[in-house]
């Protein structure tokens, strides 16, 4: 049963050191305490997977109208919806959620294909 959680655990700690640099670099992101991390990760992931394609489906009008660029609000909506879920886990505003999606959006990928290169060598 444990034997494929490995692809999980993976997505999990890589979200979690996302949501650390995110916090260290902007002021309106704020996480507790390790505890709160860990759940963050968990929830983000859960919003990411679940709601955030809901959202993207409802609002594909918006984002087509706008060049794709109202898909940044989605992301920020699931990032600051996520923050709303988890006590120790803050968003000041929308700003800081959109950016704070961004980050670790960014920091997810350069980790991901860090990861595919050793597997692949």
């Amino acid at each position: 049963m444990l034997a494929g959680m490995g692809p999980f655990v993976f997505h999990w700690a890589t979200i979690a050191v996302a949501l650390v640099v995110a916090d260290w670099m902007l002021g309106g992101i704020h996480i507790s305490s390790g505890l709160a991390l860990v759940v963050s990760a968990l929830v983000l992931g859960f919003v990411n997977a679940v709601v955030r394609p809901l959202l993207a489906l409802l609002t594909l009008p918006l984002t087509v109208l706008t060049l794709g660029f109202f898909y940044l609000v989605v992301n920020g909506v699931a990032f600051g919806l996520a923050a709303a879920l988890v006590p120790g886990f803050s968003v000041a505003s929308l700003g800081s959620a959109i950016l704070g999606a961004l980050i670790v959006w960014a920091v997810s990928w350069m980790i991901g294909g860090v990861a595919q290169r050793r597997v692949r060598k």
